[in-house]
């Protein structure tokens, strides 16, 4: 073990849990006894633990070393969270890798592992999670006015405000026509954002004002259409 995994070992005071669910890519079929090996993500080499997934995809809930609660309940320079990598690997499936799970004091976190059919030659697929937006280095927010011009119309023209069921997420600034367009559903695209912006540990009085704030501009980019050049946020269809 190496200088820095004993240093980061003998600052876990505080434990987290960890739920793995694995599916296929193809309908999003469970699939049973996949094997999830867990490491440190500043060590992947050397597995902590090992476990496999039920008839319903689903893996154990699993107590992990997390740092101190203060941590993340107060602004500071040291990273709140634990970082794990899994290797999960199933008959007939290519195997997958992911770098930058974060582990919480006293929160569970749900991992979702989409797994794709077995083709010959196919090499392991990897998805790195990034610093949270809270820990991370990132630049800042594109400059933009307070009030948005109504004067012109997208591809569909609301008359009020509606919760969409989909969203079309555009993975890359505006500007970029390279980037992809994902089809997302807009409770996971909420549920996406709220994890990625506030700790779990928080009060649930400032988790629930945080993401009713995230919920208002996402509804006032679907309404003002604001992206309608890159169909950001557009409106798939209408939450009934």
């Amino acid at each position: 073990m190496n200088d820095q995994m004993r240093i980061m070992e003998r600052s876990q005071s505080d434990t987290g849990r960890l739920q793995i669910n694995v599916q296929s890519t193809i309908r999003n079929v469970p699939i049973r006894d996949a094997k999830i090996q867990i490491s440190y993500t500043g060590d992947p080499t050397q597995v902590i633990e090992e476990i496999t997934t039920d008839e319903s995809g689903q893996s154990p809930s699993l107590d992990l070393p997390a740092p101190p609660l203060d941590y993340s309940l107060e602004p500071g320079d040291i990273q709140p969270y634990s970082e794990y990598t899994l290797n999960v690997t199933a008959p007939g499936y290519t195997p997958f890798d992911i770098s930058g799970v974060e582990i919480l004091p006293t929160a569970t976190a749900l991992q979702s592992v989409y797994l794709e059919p077995e083709e010959p030659g196919e090499q392991i697929d990897n998805l790195v999670i990034p610093a949270h937006t809270l820990y991370g280095d990132y630049p800042p927010k594109i400059p933009e006015e307070e009030i948005k011009p109504m004067d012109e119309t997208g591809e569909i023209v609301l008359s009020r405000v509606v919760v969409p069921e989909y969203v079309v997420v555009h993975d890359g600034v505006p500007s970029d026509n390279t980037a992809r367009d994902y089809y997302v559903r807009y409770k996971d695209y909420i549920k996406n954002v709220a994890s990625s912006e506030i700790y779990a540990t928080w009060p649930a009085d400032t988790i629930r004002a945080n993401v009713l704030a995230i919920m208002s501009f996402t509804l006032n980019r679907v309404y003002t259409e604001w992206y309608r050049n890159t169909r950001w946020f557009r409106v798939v269809k209408p939450l009934r």
